[in-house]
């Protein structure tokens, strides 16, 4: 009998993926789903897969975060949105890691590879884990992945034009669309390059390079006028102090 746990907090993602696994695998025994590092963590241990598809980008615990946690448990598979160094080290380390939007033939090589190793020890990945943790606690955000209707869509990060808080979900507005996420607007800041964009409002990130001007208005708060969209982003009393000098 064969697990699988899939860890991924986008459910029209973490569908796609069970149904190529499933295609490349059909007598795997059981696929489990997390809809976040903390549940994949907890189902790890309860329901001891034998091999987890852990995204590296989730709320609360991210794939590498669970994969340090369940160690030797179980054989890991990173699955990412495209990043020139993490797929780098996954290849120089040896590790198994599945590109978004997932593809019926990389699944299938990962498949046969995983196959292969079932027989052996999961890989040692404290190293790899080391190196990519460092990278990821300094490096940027450079993509979005983000709910467009009914699909997904991966943005760059230098198309937002700004991010709002609403409900549960942050808005992504670029200079003709706008998506949706579920990352929260504190957590997502931290994320961001600090040098291109700012946070204006608890509920609002704006990119600097898309701002056209900043005036004042009639309480002499700050107003922004975007290059590319009609609303105007008014900066809260908290944040005033950043445009203190225009």
């Amino acid at each position: 009998m064969t697990r699988a746990l899939i860890a991924e907090d986008e459910p029209m993602l973490r569908a796609q993926l069970r149904a190529r696994l499933l295609e490349a695998w059909p007598d795997l025994t059981e696929v489990i789903e997390a809809a976040d590092g903390v549940q994949a963590q907890e189902l790890v241990a309860e329901r001891r897969p034998d091999v987890a598809f852990l995204d590296i980008r989730m709320p609360g615990r991210s794939g590498l975060d669970v994969a340090r946690e369940i160690g030797a448990l179980c054989h890991v598979v990173f699955v990412t949105a495209y990043d020139e160094y993490a797929i780098a080290a996954f290849e120089e380390g040896v590790v198994d890691y599945v590109l978004k939007p997932v593809t019926a033939p990389r699944i299938e090589k990962v498949v046969a590879r995983v196959k292969a190793r079932l027989a052996s020890a999961p890989l040692d990945l404290r190293a790899l884990l080391a190196r990519l943790g460092t990278r990821e606690s300094t490096t940027p955000l450079k993509w979005i992945r983000a709910s467009l209707g009914n699909a997904m869509q991966l943005i760059p990060i230098a198309d937002v034009v700004y991010f709002r808080a609403e409900d549960k979900y942050t808005k992504v507005v670029t200079r003709d669309a706008e998506a949706l996420i579920r990352t929260p607007i504190k957590e997502l800041f931290a994320d961001l390059d600090p040098d291109a964009f700012w946070q204006i409002h608890r509920a609002t990130i704006v990119n600097l390079n898309a701002i056209a001007r900043v005036e004042r208005d009639f309480r002499d708060q700050p107003v922004i006028t975007l290059k590319a969209r009609p609303e105007k982003l008014v900066v809260s009393r908290t944040f005033a102090h950043r445009f203190k000098s225009m």
